[in-house]
C-alpha cells in the first residue's frame, strides 16, 4: 500500500535576531535573510542602518540545514521549499505575526525588507495587512506571482514598492526584477526599480542613503 500522511500542528522553538531596544524604540525594520543564512549575517550586512530609536529585527527560517561554503561546513536555513508548501506558509505567518506582537508590538514605524529568498517572505506577510507598514524593499529578489498587487499596495499604504539589485547578480537577473516591476506596476501596485554596481547582497552605501533619507537615490 502507498503510504498516507497527515499534517501535525506541533510547538517548536524559533530563533529572530534583533539590535536596538524594543521599549525605547520609535522605529522598527523586520528584515528576512536569503536561503542558506541565518539571523546574525542578515543583521551584519544592516549595520549600515543602526541608529538610535531605529530596531531591527530579523526572524530566522524554520529550516536549518548543513551547507559547504568556501570548503567550510557551515548552517544556513531556509524560509520554505515546495515541498509541503502551503502548510510551510501558513507556519511561516503564525510565526512571524507572533514575533512581530513580542518584539515590535506598538512601535508606531514599521519597515520590512527582504533579501533573496526572504524577498517572497516579507512580501507574502505585508500582504496579509496584519498592521500598517511605512514601506517595503525588496533586495535581489522577485515578488511571488500568486500574490494580489492591490493587497500589497494597500498594505503599504500606497507607498512605492521598492526594488534593488546589482548590476552583476549572478542569482537574480537584473532582467527578471525589472520585469517584476512592471508587473506591479501594471497590476495597481506602485513600485520603483533601484540598480546599483555589484553583486547578489546588500549594498552598503544604498542602505545608508536608505537609512538617512528614507529613499534610495541610484535609480534607473
Amino acid at each position: 500500500m502507498p503510504p498516507r500522511f497527515r499534517s501535525l500542528v506541533v510547538p517548536r522553538h524559533a530563533r529572530v535576531g534583533f539590535v536596538g531596544d524594543p521599549d525605547s524604540a520609535t522605529e522598527a525594520w523586520l528584515i528576512f535573510h536569503g536561503y542558506g543564512m541565518l539571523a546574525q549575517g542578515i543583521l551584519h550586512w544592516f549595520e549600515p542602518a543602526e541608529r538610535p530609536g531605529r530596531l531591527l529585527v530579523a526572524p530566522e527560517g524554520l529550516s536549518r540545514f548543513y551547507q559547504e561554503r568556501n570548503g567550510m561546513r557551515t548552517v544556513g536555513a531556509s524560509w520554505m521549499t515546495r515541498e509541503a508548501r502551503e502548510q510551510e506558509i501558513l507556519d511561516q505567518a503564525s510565526y512571524l505575526d507572533q514575533a512581530v506582537v513580542e518584539l515590535i508590538g506598538e512601535i508606531p514605524r514599521l519597515e520590512v525588507h527582504g533579501f533573496s529568498q526572504g524577498v517572497a517572505t516579507a512580501a507574502r506577510w505585508v500582504a496579509r495587512g496584519v498592521r500598517p507598514v511605512a514601506k517595503l524593499v525588496c533586495w535581489g529578489g522577485t515578488v511571488p506571482p500568486d500574490l494580489d498587487p492591490i493587497a500589497l499596495r494597500d498594505a503599504v499604504g500606497g507607498a512605492p514598492v521598492e526594488m534593488i539589485v546589482g548590476d552583476r547578480d549572478k542569482w537574480v537577473a537584473p532582467e527578471l526584477v525589472a520585469a517584476d516591476v512592471e508587473r506591479l506596476n501594471a497590476g495597481g501596485c506602485p513600485t520603483m526599480l533601484h540598480q546599483f554596481e555589484g553583486g547578489h547582497r546588500i549594498d552598503p552605501d544604498v542602505l545608508k542613503r536608505m537609512s538617512v533619507a528614507g529613499s534610495t537615490s541610484s535609480t534607473t
